[in-house]
């Protein structure tokens, strides 16, 4: 059967992230451990405010996303279906491209990926303050008719920059940008009879505003020996193939140039949901804190399987219903 795993990214953390798996499982206590004691402490004792900060953010949530998929593989194996399952494609929300990275083996190392993120975090927390050290943006999920919401974006534009920065599903589509145009973004949403919801990040992220992080994160990742990935991974920027116009020639400098676009560029994840359906994937699995991904699946896909793993009691969950599936 014919599955798709999709890592979670930003926004879904909460104190006590993966403690279960750590406690329960070997091959998560190894990750946590490798990842040191204080994004373990971040993880499992955080408090909102600092767990929101993207610096803590971005190591605490790749590390117990990680936790969770060497988990999902440890009990899969343990049940005796992992050899009765494919695994079609690996995509990651932002973020969350980064553990599909590693999980294909792109990224090689976790402690290297740990390391890629949490600088990534500082990059991007930086380019979102202003001199003062005040956000100069944020983002917000419009929800409702996606032509009526760009329209909202374009006459926000009067007043500052505004993007189109995640096209999540059907429904929902969040927008990045300064405050201003930000504010004029909920006014012109809600003459539209659309819904406009702050979201709760420190800056405007997939937006211009990570121009200058976007440019210090490639110095990142060069030094990171990125490798061809082993499984097939969808990009955030283009909703396709990952390696698709690489043409020869160095695999990492070509990653580099993909996961830098990344950050200051829309992610098209509705556009990833449906090409795993067109792929003939049955379920597809979210894996890290949060169901933020399974519910737009659903939104997307309503047919296909929505399954998500970040404890103990989702993951037999899931496994669970995979059995009955397959």
């Amino acid at each position: 059967m014919k599955i798709g795993i999709v890592f979670a990214g930003q926004g879904a953390q909460y104190s006590g992230m993966g403690k279960d798996l750590y406690d329960n499982y070997p091959e998560a206590k190894e990750i946590f451990d490798m990842a040191g004691d204080q994004i373990k402490e971040w993880c499992f004792n955080g408090d909102e405010e600092t767990l929101k900060q993207t610096h803590v953010t971005q190591p605490t949530i790749y590390t117990t996303t990680m936790a969770a998929y060497k988990a999902l593989m440890a009990e899969l194996e343990k049940e005796g279906i992992a050899d009765k399952l494919e695994i079609d494609a690996l995509a990651g929300f932002s973020l969350g491209e980064y553990s599909a990275l590693t999980a294909a083996g792109a990224i090689d190392e976790i402690s290297k990926g740990i390391d890629i993120v949490s600088r990534r975090g500082v990059l991007m927390q930086e380019a979102g303050l202003d001199e003062e050290g005040n956000a100069k943006g944020g983002m917000a999920a419009g929800i409702g008719d996606r032509s009526a919401i760009l329209e909202a974006v374009e006459e926000a534009r009067e007043d500052g920059i505004l993007e189109g920065a995640n096209f999540n599903s059907p429904t929902q589509t969040v927008v990045a940008g300064d405050k201003a145009a930000l504010k004029r973004f909920r006014r012109a949403a809600k003459a539209k009879g659309v819904k406009a919801i702050p979201l709760s990040v420190s800056t405007a992220f997939h937006s211009p505003m990570m121009v200058p992080a976007a440019e210090k994160l490639r110095d990142v990742l060069k030094e990171a020996d990125l490798k061809e990935p082993k499984i097939k991974v969808y990009a955030n920027v283009t909703a396709d193939d990952i390696m698709k116009d690489f043409d020869g020639g160095d695999v990492g400098e070509y990653l580099t140039d993909m996961l830098a676009r990344q950050a200051m560029s829309p992610v098209y994840w509705e556009e990833i949901i449906r090409r795993f359906d067109g792929d003939g994937v049955k379920a597809i699995i979210e894996v890290g804190p949060g169901k933020t991904l399974t519910g737009n699946t659903k939104k997307t896909c309503p047919d296909m399987a929505a399954l998500h793993v970040e404890n103990m009691e989702t993951l037999k969950e899931t496994v669970q219903q995979l059995k009955e599936m397959i």
